[in-house]
């Protein structure tokens, strides 16, 4: 950046950039950009155990910035801090409405490893100037930049020395610094060292220059409709730096805006008519007793529960025939019927209970391979039959029976 571009930053650029040194009081003015940084080097002296200027300690510091008394910051005012190893920059635009009006902004730094705070309070008096509002407005959305490389001085100056170039106004100060994100754009991907983009608002007292007004030409028109760069003849005054996106400059004459006064629509049926402000009731209004309407909300459920009860109680227990008016209008015929087939099943029933189990084949009565004789089952019925072999072999046969011996001929015995 050259001499000259300094001296237009510092002359006519009434940007106003801080430093936080302690609870301290500024001074912006309404509707040009303010810009204060939060010097993580200042805090550093803040925690314990208080380093020397010039220490190589890098704690990582973050910042938490509102309103006094109140959670967030104002409307206009704005705060980004990328990692915790940056700085933290406020920025913002303030309007006419702030002038005059202190406003106390609590900044809060943390130090991430020792979890130690301190606590300072920025003072904002807004100041009105002659210059505002600037009635030629223009807008340029920045391809390549992030917002807080944007809020540096020297970068928001060189940008603002090429617009004075292709512009010529007498006066031009920076309105409004606003990042692409925040106007609903995506968030780049890691690659190619993609930006996120910028939108800077600047203000002059001259009319826009011929070549501002060359994006408004048919053809530039149509190549911004097709998706295609414009030809823009000042555009190598700035591509050096800056990759404008000349499809999305807005140019703005606000002395030719004419204000819409909008009439108030007329109520619909779903609106409520407006009656001016509410009214609380005096506090001489009455007690209401509410001990009646308590009885009436348990006595009609409790008197159509107890006669249903009723009802109930004397359908199941005051209606019941009984077994002998049953019998009684049931026929002769019938009963003697149903009891003949009541005996029959007890008797049937008494006879399975007393049947015995059949035995298995292999336990049934065999004969005897050299008599002939039938040979009873070795078991007898109290035996459990689980433990009783399902063959029987030829030793528990000789075991059990006695083969008759032939006896010699001529010889009896007694």
């Amino acid at each position: 950046m050259d001499s000259v571009g300094v001296l237009l930053w510092l002359a006519a650029v009434v940007t106003v950039l801080s430093r936080s040194h302690g609870d301290r009081n500024v001074y912006p003015s309404a509707g040009v950009l303010f810009v204060h940084v939060l010097e993580r080097e200042y805090f550093k002296g803040e925690f314990p155990p208080y380093p020397k200027p010039g220490d190589a300690s890098n704690d990582p510091i973050t910042f938490n910035t509102n309103l006094m008394g109140y959670p967030d910051r104002p409307g206009w005012l704005r705060y980004i801090q990328r990692t915790p190893y940056s700085d933290g920059v406020l920025y913002g635009s303030p309007t006419a409405e702030h002038v005059g009006k202190p406003t106390v902004i609590e900044i809060t730094a943390y130090n991430r490893r020792t979890l130690e705070t301190a606590r300072h309070n920025l003072v904002i008096n807004i100041m009105s100037t002659e210059e505002f509002p600037l009635p030629y407005q223009a807008e340029f959305f920045i391809k390549n930049m992030n917002v807080e490389e944007m809020l540096a001085s020297e970068v928001l100056g060189d940008f603002l020395g090429a617009v004075k170039n292709v512009w010529q106004p007498e006066r031009l100060n920076a309105i409004n610094i606003t990042s692409a994100l925040d106007r609903g754009g995506r968030v780049p991907l890691p690659i190619n060292d993609l930006k996120e983009g910028v939108y800077v608002m600047v203000g002059a007292d001259v009319q826009f220059s011929s070549c501002l007004r060359e994006v408004e030409t048919p053809q530039n028109q149509l190549r911004c409709s097709q998706e295609m760069e414009p030809i823009i003849s000042c555009d190598k005054k700035f591509r050096a730096q800056f990759h404008i996106d000349w499809c999305k400059i807005s140019l703005v004459d606000i002395t030719k805006v004419v204000p819409v006064h909008r009439d108030r629509p007329d109520p619909g049926p779903g609106v409520l008519p407006d009656i001016g402000e509410y009214n609380p009731p005096s506090e001489s209004l009455k007690s209401r007793d509410y001990f009646a309407d308590f009885l009436i909300t348990l006595a009609v459920p409790s008197a159509v529960a107890l006669v249903l009860f009723i009802i109930l109680g004397y359908s199941m227990c005051c209606r019941r025939e009984g077994v002998e008016k049953r019998n009684m209008q049931t026929p002769d015929i019938q009963l003697v019927h149903h009891s003949s087939i009541q005996k029959s099943t007890k008797e049937l029933r008494s006879m399975s209970k007393n049947r015995e189990i059949s035995w298995p084949l292999s336990t049934l009565p065999v004969f005897h391979p050299v008599s002939g004789e039938v040979v009873p089952p070795i078991h007898p019925d109290s035996y459990e039959t689980t433990s009783m072999p399902l063959m029987q072999t030829q030793t528990n046969l000789q075991n059990q029976m006695q083969i008759p011996q032939q006896q010699p001929p001529g010889k009896w015995y007694s």
